[in-house]
């Protein structure tokens, strides 16, 4: 381990590639900034939550480059215990546990969070979905995205082809 410790971001994406922003007010009566989805870099990699807990170089993310990089702080946990507790936690971060409500990627990362460094990720990412659901169509919408982070990803790209068609 270093003596100095290991730095740990949050990286944060847009899921929706700026949809939300643009039409959150109309659809939902509320400005929302984003749909985020989030990894926790830390020993030159990035950890996820979608269908398992997922691993890759950091900077290599299927979401493009993220829309905010969070320091979460500097961390002394080995990297050895830091994938035992990857483990242990796995049983309960599985495609079948996946729920973009209550149990998804923003979760796992403020879990993570606060195992590597004792703090939790900002409160406008790990409540957006209360946010969601709190407007008119919110239920409306979150059935439709209740699939994991890539379908959400690959919903929102298909959705963004046909509003662009649609409004040539």
């Amino acid at each position: 381990m270093a003596e100095e410790g290991y730095k740990v971001s949050l990286h944060a994406y847009d899921l929706s590639g700026g949809l939300a922003r643009q039409l959150s007010m109309s659809f939902l009566g509320k400005a929302i900034e984003a749909i985020w989805h989030t990894g926790v870099v830390v020993y030159g990699t990035e950890y996820y939550f979608g269908g398992g807990i997922q691993q890759i170089p950091a900077g290599t993310a299927p979401y493009g480059s993220p829309l905010r990089v969070i320091d979460l702080g500097v961390t002394h946990v080995p990297k050895d215990v830091f994938e035992m507790y990857l483990q242990e936690i796995s049983p309960r971060y599985t495609q079948e546990s996946y729920s973009l409500m209550t149990h998804n990627c923003n979760n796992f990362s403020n879990e993570v969070a606060q195992f590597l460094v004792g703090a939790t990720i900002p409160d406008y990412i790990l409540n957006l979905p209360n946010e969601v659901m709190s407007s008119p169509m919110g239920a409306l919408i979150s059935k439709y995205l209740s699939c994991d982070p890539l379908c959400s990803y690959a919903l929102v790209k298909g959705f963004k082809a046909y509003v662009g068609f649609y409004y040539r």
